[in-house]
């Protein structure tokens, strides 16, 4: 199966061309690496043995998207591109509205135009805003607290409608919770420039003193200690669970939840990446951000269900991965 994977180059997109290539899947990258580098290209082939096709392009760029489809002949796609910091988002909608909403745009006309049915979307557990009860089921009411959530839930309506049109379209959304961790390698793994919109290369960069201090955005959520509950999942139980969807036999319009299920405060991961890595880690209380909110955990029996999805990697795993990574990657 040929699979065009957007934003291959990225935080999850390299991870999931890894699993794609280790199954002897083909893969396309196209990547414009605004969020990205293209030095992650030589590091897949370090781990896989494996050269993969790569395109600098924009999605936004529709004409030079056709010339890419023309020219491959894609199976399926991995949709994983586009901008994606909360906080950002919020001081800057219109730029993600037309980056996210465009691109998808140009993909799905791609899609048509060159009768590529089959398509795996890298959609996010904000599409269900602020919930009344946990764990988050799919079914559950769909709502937005920023700019970013809402290109999201816009993109899988979308693709709801592009499905009702298109009954033989072949569509998966994966609504996930918060990757973390890295390659066991530690040749891949996020590294965002500046500071980190994300919990653990946040916390990561001060424990390598590359930043002061993690600031921590509230105390005062109604959870176990004030900060806020998240559902981390390590970015390699992540992978696998796109590959297990492209490879779903099951047809139509679906959608899961990717997460482990359980939900950890940001006090408890801090406190948990000191003990498994012997490091200590300054941090400071500041007020929250803009569109955060309390709790947020997923129940995944649905993906365990129909796409045989477990999660295999725990807490500790991930806070060595992603401290690994980074200490890998900043003796230079």
């Amino acid at each position: 199966m040929k699979v065009l994977v957007t934003g291959g180059c990225g935080y999850i997109g390299s991870h999931t061309v890894v699993e794609l290539l280790n199954d002897k899947q083909e893969v396309v990258i196209v990547d414009n690496l605004v969020n990205s580098k293209k030095e992650v290209l030589e590091k897949i082939k370090e781990i896989t043995g494996k050269e993969v096709k790569f395109y600098e392009e924009d999605l936004c760029n529709l004409q030079e998207l056709k010339h890419i489809f023309e020219k491959e002949k894609f199976d399926s796609i991995i949709h994983f591109a586009g901008l994606k910091a909360v906080g950002e988002s919020v001081s800057k909608p219109l730029m993600y509205y037309q980056n996210n909403l465009i691109s998808t745009l140009n993909l799905l006309e791609c899609m048509q135009e060159f009768a590529v049915k089959k398509i795996v979307f890298s959609s996010s557990a904000t599409v269900y805003g602020n919930p009344k009860t946990l764990p988050i089921k799919e079914d559950f009411p769909l709502s937005t607290t920023n700019p970013y959530g809402t290109t999201k839930l816009m993109i899988e309506n979308i693709l709801t409608d592009v499905y009702k049109a298109n009954l033989d379209y072949d569509i998966t959304v994966l609504r996930y919770f918060n990757p973390i961790g890295a390659h066991k390698s530690g040749l891949i793994g996020e590294d965002p420039n500046g500071i980190p919109n994300n919990l653990m290369p946040y916390i990561v960069k001060v424990a390598t003193n590359k930043l002061p201090v993690l600031n921590i955005y509230g105390n005062d959520y109604n959870t176990v200690d004030g900060t806020g509950v998240r559902d981390y999942i390590h970015v390699l139980d992540l992978a696998h669970g796109h590959l297990l969807a492209l490879k779903n036999k099951k047809t139509g319009l679906k959608i899961y939840n990717l997460g482990t299920g359980r939900g950890t405060s940001v006090l408890e991961l801090v406190n948990k990446f000191q003990e498994v890595n012997h490091i200590k880690v300054n941090y400071q209380i500041t007020k929250r951000r803009d569109g955060d909110i309390d709790a947020c955990y997923a129940n995944c029996d649905k993906a365990k269900e129909e796409l045989g999805f477990t999660t295999k990697y725990t807490l500790e795993d991930m806070c060595k991965d992603s401290y690994n990574y980074v200490k890998k990657n900043t003796i230079q």
